[in-house]
């Protein structure tokens, strides 16, 4: 077997789609449907069902890939200890985060990694969706559902607050509610598009605000924090993206708190990584830095 073709392999099963796995391997289209099918012939079996909406990965394959990763993970390590000796890190780091957190906290506290790394190049995926994390495809996330600590380092990162903000043109319209109950019954509630929300942890204006409906609703947070800004009405949003916003002013602050935590995961056979440990070590150290994120422990 050629163990290159694993390489093609697992792009195309992250992907599902030969064209997002051509451009990601940077070769064309027809070098990777080759390389599928001579590994196929190899191993005698289909690795894929091909169908209109993408490639499906096959029972067979998925018991190909953990090895595929593992190959992938070895190949690592021996770039990084030849790497490692001149001093410098190089290559692709992939780091996946809940949007809020990444685009707010991640993406802005990352000058001192990549000015101590010339040659370290870092790709930031930003959803809040529980099924970004379980395709394996990534170097270090950041998470609301704590993963099984079966197949991935999991630790506690940080807590955070979720607390009501509006705009002041919005309030001076509206008038500013001193209860709860008349929040949920006279104003215009900010939030996820409940259908496409499924990440457990967020699954709470109920919870805050029974028998609510949010008005407006969108399936990030930075449309939710566009739309108070805009004064569309109020949104629950993190402190650190509201309480850093001199536009926004806090709603009932007491009465309507709620506090999440964050999850640091690293795949197994990942954590001993010279990159992995030095972008860990470097979020850490953002989230100690950070006024609105707390370490305390769960």
């Amino acid at each position: 077997m050629d163990a290159e073709n694993l390489r093609y392999l697992l792009e195309v099963a992250r992907t599902g789609r030969l064209r997002d796995a051509a451009a990601r391997l940077q070769v064309d289209e027809t070098t990777v449907s080759r390389r599928i099918s001579r590994l196929e012939q190899e191993l005698g079996v289909r690795m894929f069902d091909r169908t209109p909406q993408g490639w499906r990965i096959t029972e067979p394959a998925r018991l190909v890939l953990p090895h595929a990763e593992a190959v992938e993970s070895s190949m690592a390590r021996a770039l990084e200890a030849v790497v490692s000796r001149a001093g410098d890190l190089s290559g692709t780091a992939r780091l996946l985060a809940p949007d809020g957190f990444g685009a707010n906290v991640l993406v802005p506290g990352l000058r001192p990694l990549l000015d101590a790394h010339p040659g370290l190049s870092v790709e930031v995926i930003t959803a809040t969706s529980h099924d970004l994390i379980t395709a394996r495809d990534f170097d270090v996330a950041v998470t609301l559902e704590r993963p099984s600590p079966r197949a991935a380092a999991v630790q506690h990162l940080a807590d955070y607050e979720l607390r009501c903000y509006a705009s002041r043109a919005y309030l001076e319209r509206h008038g500013t509610p001193v209860t709860v109950e008349e929040l949920r019954r006279a104003h215009d509630l900010i939030w996820y598009v409940e259908a496409l929300l499924d990440v457990a942890p967020l699954r709470i204006l109920d919870e805050l605000l029974p028998r609510a409906h949010a008005r407006l609703q969108t399936n990030n947070i930075t449309g939710q924090h566009s739309a108070a800004r805009a004064g569309l009405g109020v949104a629950l949003l993190p402190t650190y993206i509201g309480g850093a916003d001199p536009e926004l002013v806090g709603v009932l602050p007491e009465e309507l708190r709620i506090r999440r935590t964050y999850w640091l995961v690293v795949p197994r056979d990942l954590t001993e990584l010279l990159r992995v440990r030095v972008i860990t070590d470097g979020i850490r150290s953002l989230v100690a830095e950070h006024p609105h994120l707390s370490r305390a422990t769960v």
